[in-house]
């Protein structure tokens, strides 16, 4: 599940990573980069709200397959370059690698000690960042010498090789699955129902919503940002994975923490303090500050805004219904959809309007900045 995550991340990140050549190549507006990954978030939303029904059908690891390969699908139709091309290659894509975190939370909460799940999820979504990190290691070093159509497919290509390569497993870890379950449209409405009626639940959707929503900002502007302050693609792309390393230990941390000291809530309400805080700060940067001091800002914002996912999700597998982990799992995550659908177009808006990127990136952490103060008012609430 860690690998089949990371194939995931590396390939919904990529075009982020590499834009500044597709922008120069295809003449395209930087405010694109908004464009595409809020259609991105909206082929997840919808996917990840109607998962659930085919996780249960063909199990987890067919699940994962499949996802894998309708990443690589889309990550080759970007390669054709037309406008139509990107669109279909945004909702492809997006829609395939939405599916992997349902269907690797579906198959660990079965198998993993209730007691661990913070730990186990955290482990697990240490694929998210290792994934970021190839792309910022090997994306603009391979651009560079290829040109971004060969990144694409060679990632394409990648995802597509150990699709196959997860086929034996099939047979070992898909004996839960029930060949009668049917997809019915109205799984959509039971799977929100199910989120919107559990307090628990909602909390951590609206959590889901401000973290992921500013997660993807980061991820599609970071560098782009950077290079308009001096950096070189190659060398923005090399801080960018630098500060997205650090989330890699940052998420066991606070896994570890969250299930044997710190209660998940004030662990994910300092998370979302640590974020907001941040991405303020990368807002100021200018051409004048040490590049040390810029990679220490991004460090933080690492470590906050790209390492909530592990104790997030294994709250929700907890709060969940034995029978719905999957489809629970998707409700959340469609609300952390909205928030990658509407955040990257207000901050792409903001781009167009202002011509700024430090306002987009102070307006994008306010939400987070309140989702912290709500985690901490119901835990309150609670004692």
């Amino acid at each position: 599940m860690f690998f089949q995550q990371t194939f995931a991340a590396l390939g919904r990140s990529l075009p982020a990573v590499i834009a500044p050549a597709i922008i120069t190549d295809l003449k395209f507006s930087p405010a694109w980069i908004g464009v595409y990954f809020g259609l991105t978030a909206a082929a997840s939303l919808v996917v990840q709200l109607g998962c659930g029904s085919f996780i249960v059908r063909y199990g987890a690891m067919r699940v994962s397959q499949i996802a894998l390969v309708l990443l690589a699908v889309g990550t080759g139709l970007a390669t054709l370059g037309t406008p139509l091309a990107w669109v279909l290659s945004a909702i492809i894509a997006g829609g395939g690698g939405a599916v992997s975190t349902p269907a690797s939370s579906h198959l660990l909460a079965r198998c993993a000690s209730p007691r661990y799940l913070p730990l186990v999820f955290s482990i697990k979504q240490t694929a998210v960042p290792a994934g970021l990190l190839l792309a910022g290691v090997l994306g603009p070093q391979l651009t560079e010498w290829t040109g971004w159509r060969v990144t694409m497919l060679a990632s394409a290509a990648a995802s597509l090789a150990f699709a196959l390569m997860l086929h034996p497993l099939c047979r070992l870890f898909d004996t839960d699955r029930v060949p009668s379950r049917t997809f019915q449209l109205s799984d959509f409405r039971t799977t929100l129902n199910a989120v919107w009626a559990t307090p628990d639940l909602r909390a951590l959707s609206w959590a889901c919503m401000a973290f992921n929503g500013l997660q993807s900002v980061v991820t599609a502007y970071f560098v782009v940002y950077l290079t308009t302050i001096g950096y070189t693609p190659v060398a923005a792309g090399f801080l960018f994975s630098v500060a997205v390393a650090v989330a890699v230990p940052g998420r066991i941390l606070w896994g570890w923490l969250g299930s044997s000291f710190v209660s998940p809530r004030v662990m994910m309400a300092g998370l979302a303090f640590g974020m907001a805080v941040s991405v303020a700060l990368l807002a100021l940067c200018n051409a004048g500050w040490p590049t040390l001091l810029i990679g220490l800002i991004a460090c933080v914002l690492s470590a906050t805004a790209l390492s909530w996912h592990g104790i997030l999700l294994a709250e929700t597998a907890r709060a969940a219904p034995e029978d719905m982990r999957g489809s629970v799992t998707g409700g959340v995550l469609s609300f952390g959809q909205v928030g990658a659908l509407s955040l990257p177009l207000m901050y792409s808006a903001l781009l167009d309007t202002t011509g700024s990127y430090g306002i987009g990136f102070i307006v994008c952490g306010i939400p987070a900045l309140w989702v912290g103060v709500l985690l901490l008012r119901i835990r309150k609430m609670k004692a």
